[in-house]
């Protein structure tokens, strides 16, 4: 029994691939998924996508979005999948300190301010897991 994973941005299908088990970053924490999973749907926060197949794990940095799981088919909709070999966590840190350093004295700037951060902070996690796996 095997689960099938699609993650779709608006350039493209970026994975799509059989796997035994998809662990997903919502918002608020994050999801495994394994073959017959009841069906879901959910809102991504920026983080890191697992994909298991046999003993091989693909990582992806998710920037947000929406999954949906039904009938072993994992559907994702994100604005960007980033293969953690392809991370720069230079970049990352970069946009940490910028976005830190931003002065955000309305909600809009602010929340753009917060945006920036947490993207940042995820991809230097999923950056850091990957080098040490």
């Amino acid at each position: 029994m095997a689960l099938t994973c699609i993650v779709v941005t608006p350039e493209e299908t970026a994975v799509n691939q059989t796997a035994d088990f998809v662990a997903v970053p919502l918002y608020d924490g994050e999801i495994g998924i394994a073959p017959k999973h009841s069906p879901v749907i959910g809102r991504l926060g920026f983080g890191e996508l697992r994909i298991r197949s046999g003993s091989t794990v693909d990582r992806y940095y998710i920037d947000g979005g929406f999954v949906h799981v039904v009938n072993d088919v994992v559907s994702i909709l994100t604005s960007r999948a980033i293969p953690a070999a392809k991370l720069d966590e230079n970049a990352a840190n970069a946009q940490l300190r910028e976005a830190s350093a931003k002065r955000a004295p309305t909600d809009e700037q602010r929340q753009a301010r917060d945006r920036s951060m947490s993207q940042a902070r995820g991809q230097l996690a999923v950056a850091r897991r990957a080098r040490r796996s």
